[in-house]
């Protein structure tokens, strides 16, 4: 096994796409950028070296084509119009409606830990606390067996 390979950390380079694909919905948000120019943009960055290629172009790509759509999902679950949440906390919730519905590979907890922990990171200061109450309540509706147990 290479130096490389054993350095490699699939969940760590996960973090860091969702990390990076959440600044560039953030720039999408605020200044109308398309998917495809952040897309090229983001390749380039010296960080992207240490993040899943693929997640981040999945992630980058649905989240700004679906936009409207997972919109629409979480709006149920929002205290006021998607428009008048911070941006960056709507770029996280995106990642992370985007992942409990389409992403059922990745655990419902799992969605909603790394929400919050890019919600603490770099959010407004109890923005982490509005996006685990939305992705929570987010997934028991789209998660319902995987959320099943918790209601026990």
């Amino acid at each position: 096994m290479s130096e490389e390979n054993r350095k490699r950390n699939p969940n760590r380079e996960r973090s860091n796409a969702r990390r990076l694909a959440m600044q560039a919905i953030y720039q999408h948000l605020i200044g109308g950028d398309n998917w495809k120019a952040l897309r090229l943009q983001y390749h380039e960055d010296p960080e992207f070296g240490r993040v899943d290629p693929e997640y981040f172009d999945e992630l980058l790509q649905h989240c700004v084509e679906r936009r409207e759509e997972l919109q629409l999902l979480l709006a149920p679950h929002f205290d006021r119009p998607a428009e008048q949440i911070d941006p960056v906390e709507l770029a996280i919730l995106l990642i992370g409606g985007y992942e409990l519905k389409e992403r059922i590979d990745v655990p419902y907890r799992v969605v909603i830990n790394e929400g919050v922990e890019l919600a603490k990171r770099f959010g407004a200061a109890d923005g982490h606390r509005y996006v685990n109450a939305i992705l929570d309540r987010a997934a028991g509706e789209l998660r319902t067996l995987e959320t099943a147990s918790r209601r026990r």
